[in-house]
């Protein structure tokens, strides 16, 4: 699983190529923040006067969804399970992403594991071996307890992290709030790519994959269809580095990108195929229909 950093925007967000709009098409531009990083769309054929309405409904939605997703907000849904064990009355995007969660970590044989948080806090911390020891005793999806009454650790000191697959969920949950507006002609970067319709002239929109040092190693026409990348490469965290497998050992460095109608799925695969041996990638891949695996290296 992951830990929220940089590697995401330095293999997909740094390398988003949308060209510019044909003359005379309108054309409206909104930079922000959203889950800790920066953030950006486009709209085609909405001016910048009549789109300032729309961002606004944006930036509350992901202000919302941060409620719930973020690791860092101490309130958020996410930080009051870890803080408690439980959670009542889970809200209906969580519990979305949640049986993603699961359909990964059955489809990844378990490499895809959101109660890897433990372990991360642990090396974060610096904490000795019996502390890393302790830290790896409390990883295991299959002790999550999920149901629209409640979510409920079953271990003491279990903790989630699903910041392999929120940057995702948010993507779509703000491209279908777009749609739900009437735009059709869409670009959306929120760590993850969804690319709604066509640019300005017709055509699809591109996209660039890069690694972490900003190399483009493939585009991407993209149109209705998400792109997400991930990247075990970059700084290291105490023994572990951008992704960890449940077990603990820091996996060798690899570049996967995968694009998919949901960029909540394209995400999570992502993630989960820097995870799983290479020769298992088709046969995970097989069980989203629609997800294409885009660059492997």
């Amino acid at each position: 699983m992951t830990v929220l950093s940089r590697r995401r925007f330095l293999t997909v967000s740094a390398a988003a190529v949308a060209l510019p709009a044909s003359a005379g098409v309108p054309d409206a531009q909104w930079r922000g923040n959203a889950l800790g990083a920066d953030a950006s769309m486009r709209l085609v054929g909405v001016s910048p006067a009549e789109a300032n309405q729309i961002f606004a409904l944006v930036e509350a939605e992901l202000a919302r969804l941060e409620m719930i997703f973020s690791l860092y907000r101490p309130k958020s849904s996410v930080s009051r399970l870890n803080e408690q064990g439980w959670l009542k009355a889970p809200e209906p995007e969580l519990l979305q992403v949640l049986s993603l969660c699961n359909s990964l970590h059955q489809a990844s044989g378990g490499a895809f594991d959101p109660t890897i948080q433990p372990l991360w806090w642990a090396l974060a911390n610096a904490h000795g071996t019996r502390d890393i020891a302790e830290a790896k005793a409390k990883i295991g999806w299959e002790q999550v307890s999920v149901d629209t009454a409640e979510v409920r650790f079953e271990k003491p000191g279990m903790a989630i992290t699903l910041n392999g697959i929120a940057q995702g969920a948010v993507t779509d949950r703000i491209a279908a709030l777009l749609r739900s507006h009437g735009l059709r002609d869409v670009l959306v970067d929120i760590g993850e790519i969804m690319a709604l319709g066509h640019r300005g002239d017709g055509a699809a929109w591109r996209a660039g994959v890069a690694d972490p040092n900003g190399r483009i190693r493939h585009r991407v026409s993209l149109s209705d269809r998400a792109l997400a990348t991930s990247a075990t490469h970059g700084t290291l965290l105490q023994q572990g580095g951008h992704i960890l497998s449940p077990t603990g050992v820091q996996v060798d460095e690899r570049l996967v990108s995968v694009s998919a109608v949901s960029a909540a799925v394209a995400d999570g695969l992502s993630t989960a195929l820097c995870l799983v041996p290479a020769e298992n990638a088709a046969d995970v891949l097989a069980r989203f229909p629609g997800a294409r695996l885009e660059v492997a290296t």
